[in-house]
């Protein structure tokens, strides 16, 4: 009994980091962060956003922890700082982290063609102006990290309900997947693919040799002390779950529609697929820890799950100016990267990188600054109180 009750407290500590406010420990300035809920509440009164939580670090500390708003408008209960986000795409930068890890081992390499960990992708073709021929070059593991191979966004029509039902293992998913043609040659574009992170993941099961999920938990959350993220979230959590919202005719709806967001897969219950392109569930305490990792050079309070070297391959400008990419940003090895912050219209630095969520989640990483937000927030469909908490993060910083 004491054994357990010394690792509930210890699980409590690092779920809630402490808050520094001293501008001189932070480089921050207070008022200035004082500002975000100010200006986040507004959305939760006018019905555009029931709630949400942020975070602000700088140079290793926790500079400002906020929950705005409620976990749903029914209840009118309020939302704490320890809810769990269904994080959506925010899951591929941690994908990719796997990968990496992986490699450092010497179980693979990024340049390795996909085919040669999964023998189903050879053969691909690329299907040009209706015809299907052969591509330049084989797709390689840095193709399906920085979405430059040419796999199609999302499952075909023959698994088209795979999102909603979870209903197949991810290696049945990557197999059909691996049938279908490339869209154009591979790192010619740029083009967001939901199913070339599908295929990491099945890499990361096949080197392993632990199922996806099971990898994820024991070699990167555990170590890491992330106490509250996961694939497939215990039943004792579900109520710290905030209600998904959908803006649909300019309103602010439950998102009943969506089988993820208040439908049938909501706590992933009975799923088989794990959804590596968007399956896990954290917290802002939780992915602090692991932006704090990136930050570090890949090291936290004496864990280490990347060497710096990888790291800086991770952060860095991988595609260049591509067709397809957003004004100003490029992609990473999972993160995108912020080329250009004029052409982007962003206060934060060159080099920042970071990720998005399907349900209006975001992160970024400033290393220039040394800095790190976090946004959470349950609605898909608008981003101006993601646009606002960023452009008040990043003018916070005092140098």
């Amino acid at each position: 009994m004491r054994h357990s009750l010394v690792l509930l407290t210890a699980a409590a500590l690092l779920a809630a980091p402490p808050v520094i406010t001293d501008a001189k420990k932070t480089g921050l300035d207070p008022q200035r962060l004082a500002q975000i809920p100010a200006r986040l509440k507004p959305f939760v009164d006018q019905g555009k956003a029931a709630g949400m939580v942020t975070l602000v670090a700088r140079h290793g500390h926790v500079a400002a922890i906020d929950a705005i708003g409620y976990t749903d408008f029914d209840t009118k209960q309020a939302i704490k700082p320890d809810a769990i986000f269904q994080l959506h795409s925010m899951t591929k930068p941690v994908v990719c982290l796997g990968i990496m890890m992986l490699q450092e081992e010497g179980l693979l390499h990024l340049s390795d063609p996909v085919e040669k960990h999964l023998p189903e992708f050879r053969g691909l073709q690329v299907l040009d102006a209706g015809v299907l021929r052969k591509p330049s070059r084989l797709v390689t593991l840095r193709d399906l990290m920085t979405h430059t191979s040419g796999m199609l966004l999302n499952p075909p029509a023959g698994i088209g309900e795979l999102h909603g039902a979870l209903h197949r293992s991810l290696a049945e998913v990557v197999l059909v997947e691996s049938q279908q043609p490339l869209l154009f040659d591979p790192g010619t574009r740029w083009s967001y693919s939901n199913n070339g992170i599908a295929a990491l993941a099945r890499v990361i099961e096949v080197k392993s040799g632990l199922a996806f999920e099971k990898f994820l938990a024991t070699r990167i959350f555990a170590p890491l002390g992330m106490v509250d993220t996961y694939i497939y979230p215990p039943k004792e959590k579900f109520h710290r779950m905030p209600t998904a919202y959908v803006v649909k005719d300019g309103k602010t709806i439950k998102y009943t529609s969506d089988p993820l967001g208040e439908g049938v897969m909501k706590f992933r219950e009975n799923a088989k697929y794990p959804l590596p392109e968007g399956g896990l569930y954290s917290t802002v305490a939780d992915l602090f820890r692991l932006y704090q990792l990136m930050l570090n050079g890949g090291q936290l309070e004496g864990t280490r799950l990347l060497s710096r070297a990888s790291v800086d391959l991770m952060t860095a400008n991988h595609t260049g100016v591509l067709p397809g990419a957003a004004a100003g940003m490029s992609a990473g090895l999972g993160w995108t990267f912020l080329r250009d912050p004029q052409a982007a219209l962003t206060l934060l630095s060159p080099g920042t990188y970071g990720h998005g969520g399907r349900y209006g989640t975001y992160c970024f990483i400033d290393p220039k600054r040394d800095m790190i937000g976090i946004f959470m927030i349950h609605r898909e469909g608008g981003s101006d109180e993601r646009n606002a908490f960023v452009s008040i993060a990043a003018s916070a910083a005092l140098d």
